[in-house]
Formats: C-alpha cells, structure tokens, sequence
C-alpha cells in the first residue's frame, strides 16, 4: 500500500501537524505505557493527563473544551474499521506509526464508503497531528516489530459506553428502502445505528472482527499495510 508522509500537501483535506504546543514530555510519557501484541485503547490515562500538556491543549487547540489523554498502542496493519468523531482527534507519535484516512464527504447516502478510497500516511515518531472531524480513521498502523505508540487526545466523554437509547443496525437496515438491497455491503438509512460509543460513529469491514451488531458499511477490500 502506498504510504505518504503527513507533510506532503495530500494530507491537508485530513488534518494539519500540530506545530505550537510542545508534547516533548507527552511523549516521553507514552513510551512508558504497554505496546501488546494486537492493539489496546485507553480514553483517558491519569499518567499523561497529570502531565502540563494537558492544560495547553485543552487551552490552545482545544479553546478551553475540557478534554481527556489516553492512548492507542500495539501491533496493526488492517484497515477493520473507520470511525468519525463531531470534534477533531490529536495523535500524538512516541513511535512511526501509519495512519489509513478517508473523508466523511465521500460515504455514501446509505453510509456505506468505499474503501479504494483510503489513503496512508505516516506520522514520525514525535509528530503530533490533528485529524480533523471530517476525517475517518482508526487505529493506527505500526512500521516496526516493537509495534506503535500514539497519544489519543479528544473532547472529554469521547468514547465511553452509551447511556440512552439508539437505533439498531438491524432496524435501521429494515427502514431502508432504495437501492442495495441486493448488495453484498447493505446500507442503513440513520446515522444512529452507527453509534457505538459517545461520540463515535463507526463504519466496519465484514473482515475486521467487529463486535455483533455493528454496522458493517465497508465496500471493498479490508485494506493491508504490507500488501498492494
């Protein structure tokens, strides 16, 4: 797969290097926190939301939002899925890590998405980048046998366990009804079934191991770091 740098002019429709807050000790943090063998996710981790960064992004990137740190480490090199948040998601890279990226404009009405449309991009090791809302992602990518870590900085209650009630996939497929009926990929016809965490929308891949019930709206190919 093809894989671009977070500074070729390509990444900006994505997101942008965040270049005036210092995560010199954000990273030096990170390095500390366990890389297992497939991939960990922590919303909010008190080691690195203890640290002075977290002040100045709240107050700087942020606007003074409240906002949590926590991470995602481990070992990947599958598309699976591709997430949306209502706000902007800071990674910050303690390793080379690979990012695989689409846009929210180009899911289709159904919310299914085409994943031919992915783009890679790698994040150096003490880069930190802003995705922006608008951007789909996931779990990053490692480069390395020693597996990747990256500093997940988002809007504080982002990715914690729902509370009210939402539409399920299933009733949302049942609701729907022009075109893909006969698909291999079906679409849904409300967003909401796609909610599976505050403020996360996801759009899985039949091959990516999701949990059952999920919306699984990804055409194509579940895309592979290492292959073409």
């Amino acid at each position: 797969m093809k894989i671009l740098k977070v500074t070729d002019p390509a990444f900006r429709k994505y997101g942008r290097i965040v270049d005036n807050v210092d995560f010199t000790g954000l990273v030096e943090e990170l390095k500390k926190t366990p890389c297992p063998g497939d991939v960990v996710y922590e919303p909010s981790v008190a080691q690195l939301e203890a640290l002075p960064v977290m002040e100045e992004l709240s107050r700087v990137v942020y606007g003074e939002m409240p906002i949590q740190i926590g991470y995602c480490n481990g070992h990947n090199t599958m598309l699976n899925a591709l997430e949306y948040h209502r706000d902007s998601e800071i990674n910050v890279a303690a390793t080379d890590a690979v990012l695989m990226l689409g846009l929210l404009t180009d899911v289709e009405a159904d919310h299914t998405y085409d994943t031919s449309k992915v783009e890679a991009f790698l994040v150096p090791a003490g880069t930190a980048v802003e995705i922006y809302a608008t951007t789909l992602h996931y779990a990053p990518c490692h480069t390395e046998e020693n597996g990747f870590q990256v500093a997940i900085v988002l809007p504080r209650g982002t990715n914690y366990p729902l509370k009210g009630k939402h539409v399920k996939v299933s009733e949302a497929a049942a609701g729907c009804t022009e075109g893909g009926a006969a698909e291999a990929v079906k679409g849904i016809c409300n967003e909401d079934a796609m909610l599976t965490a505050v403020n996360k929308w996801l759009i899985g891949h039949a091959e990516g191991g999701l949990d059952e019930g999920s919306f699984l709206g990804l055409k194509g190919k579940n895309l592979c770091l290492t292959q073409d």
